[in-house]
């Protein structure tokens, strides 16, 4: 079998979870953006009924056809005693592309429902909002947004993980850009429990307690968790167990 062979095959087998999400009409590929659900999931405390500081993390699958490949993911956080929540994101259309905006925190994302991958309460919430919002106002790539391999969306909220201290979360398989890391190529995995290795987002290693074993190639990955069973394939996610989510809420 010639290289090409092999890798045409590969190449495939990477494409196949995101075709199939495509032809079972997992995501709202038509349909104008500004006619898509953006109502709240009810995932979040109102404000009237959590005076304590909460720090969220969302993601849902992104837009358009986009949401075959992946997710998109933001950071949702409400000081204590605040009436309204801060999302912090990268934004496509937008320069920069960071955006600090006050908003629903776990609305629908352009038709996709939110899934919650984090949740921080009280002091240890407190305590993170003002670091989280000083790493964003850091982010070494405000002003430069690419679908594949990064900086993207997710790559942004991959950066503000590492840099926070005590802000530790499993970012899912189907977050395609997680694995960009700048300008470096060995960083913390995202949770905190791991390392991982990369080559510009396109190809790279994660080991960690909480992720597993991801192997990421041209910005897909696939992996396996062992804490929690379950098979990460590219475009589908988990097959398994459900992902924990993160926080202090145990």
């Amino acid at each position: 079998m010639n290289s090409f062979l092999r890798w045409s095959i590969l190449l495939a087998l990477l494409l196949a979870g995101p075709m199939w999400i495509l032809a079972s009409n997992q995501v709202i590929t038509d349909g104008h953006w500004s006619n898509l659900d953006r109502s709240s999931a009810g995932l979040a405390p109102h404000p009237d009924q959590a005076q304590e500081a909460v720090v969220q993390v969302y993601a849902a699958r992104a837009y358009s056809w986009r949401g075959a490949f992946g997710v998109h993911i933001w950071i949702a956080t409400k000081a204590e005693g605040a009436r309204e929540y801060q999302l912090h994101q990268v934004l496509s259309w937008r320069r920069p592309t960071v955006v600090s905006s006050i908003d629903t925190p776990d609305r629908a994302w352009f038709g996709h429902p939110p899934e919650l991958l984090a949740d921080y309460r009280g002091a240890p919430a407190a305590e993170m909002i003002p670091r989280i919002q000083d790493a964003v106002t850091r982010y070494p790539q405000a002003d430069l947004y690419r679908v594949w391999p990064g900086p993207n969306s997710n790559s942004f909220i991959a950066w503000v993980i590492r840099d926070v201290e005590g802000f530790e979360v499993a970012l899912p398989t189907t977050a395609v850009g997680k694995d960009y890391l700048f300008n470096g190529v060995v960083a913390l995995a995202p949770s905190g429990t791991g390392f991982q290795f990369s080559l510009g987002g396109v190809l790279g290693l994660m080991v960690a307690l909480e992720e597993g074993i991801e192997f990421n190639l041209l910005g897909m990955s696939i992996g396996l968790d062992v804490k929690r069973p379950a098979l990460k394939l590219p475009g589908i996610g988990r097959l398994g167990m459900p992902a924990s989510v993160a926080g202090n809420l145990d």
